[in-house]
């Protein structure tokens, strides 16, 4: 396993690495001092991401889908210059919570070079996501182990606050 570097700021194999440390990261976020771990969350959120660049992952748009809230549906149709109708149609569908989500993997809105056709006008999830800055993070420990096992930011996040304790 390679060692953190500027150019590599998350150690080749953290997927596996991710995975293994589930429970540490579970039993962290149950015990962590909410408070606390909210201090720090920007200034570790703005250190991922002054050594992560998305553009070179996309893990997040190439295996999930952000929830289409009705909003996004407006404004993303409207920037398509297509009936809300017939955007749902085309991209979306209905998972088994309620909530509208992209048809296929990867997003249909991401490009070849990583880039989203649609950045401007993403939605809130997008926009929001890996939550490594809000409230999310620590209130729903469940999502922010699953995004742990896919987005570096999100490892590398929770590794600084295991390791800070």
């Amino acid at each position: 396993m390679a060692n953190h570097t500027d150019d590599n700021p998350v150690p080749d194999g953290w997927e596996k690495r991710s995975a293994d440390r589930q429970k540490v990261y579970r039993h962290f976020l149950q015990r962590a001092d909410k408070n606390k771990v909210l201090e720090k969350l920007p200034s570790l959120h703005d250190e991922a991401f002054s050594k992560i660049d998305c553009l070179q992952c996309a893990n997040c748009c190439k295996n999930y889908s952000p929830r289409f809230k009705t909003p996004d549906i407006k404004r993303i149709s409207k920037h398509l210059k297509m009936r809300e109708s017939d955007f749902i149609e085309k991209y979306l569908r209905v998972d088994d919570d309620g909530d509208f989500v992209v048809r296929s993997k990867p997003c249909p809105f991401l490009g070849q070079d990583n880039f989203c056709s649609i950045y401007e006008e993403r939605p809130s999830d997008c926009h929001r996501f890996p939550y490594t800055d809000e409230d999310v993070f620590i209130k729903r420990p469940q999502l922010t182990q699953k995004n742990s096992t896919f987005c570096p930011a999100v490892y590398y996040v929770l590794e600084k606050l295991v390791s800070t304790k």
